[in-house]
């Protein structure tokens, strides 16, 4: 299962977008809150086993649209530390690193995976990650705009 929220393009150009990105290139993968990804099951994702459990979900934006698919142990900071105004209700919701990551948790990454670029069936104006039979797994796509990337998810057993 993968916890998200949905930004949207509104015509604005996702290269750019992607331009404003941290030194690092690490795009949180999602709005707003941290993106999650839980799996019941051990899980082998580009070659290296994934435990069952919970993860927050980065993306690697790297050079030439190469993108990098992040899993990592640390759930986010609650975004009051972050924010000295958050709304009582959010304090303790957990935010993604958006700055220094490689600095704060990039070593408690569980994969990072390169992903292969693909062509989306139409232009995606919500940012959307998606999962397609394949085998024995499953393809996990994220598509945005006119681009894509997906990596192929399968049981570790």
């Amino acid at each position: 299962m993968i916890d998200y929220g949905r930004p949207a393009l509104k015509g604005r150009d996702l290269n750019v977008l992607m331009k404003d990105l941290p030194a690092d290139g690490i795009w949180r993968a999602g709005e707003n809150e941290v993106t999650t990804f839980t799996t019941e099951a051990p899980l082998l994702i580009g070659g290296k086993t994934v435990p069952a459990g919970k993860y927050s979900l980065y993306v690697h934006a790297g050079e030439k649209g190469a993108w990098a698919l992040i899993l990592n142990r640390d759930l986010g900071v609650p975004l009051g530390k972050i924010w000295d105004k958050a709304p009582e209700n959010m304090k303790n919701a957990p935010w993604p690193h958006l700055d220094g990551y490689t600095k704060a948790i990039v070593d408690q990454e569980v994969v990072r995976a390169r992903m292969k670029p693909t062509t989306p069936g139409s232009a995606a104006d919500l940012f959307t990650i998606s999962f397609a039979p394949k085998g024995k797994g499953a393809d996990l796509t994220l598509a945005w705009g006119n681009e894509a990337w997906s990596i192929e998810v399968l049981p570790a057993n």
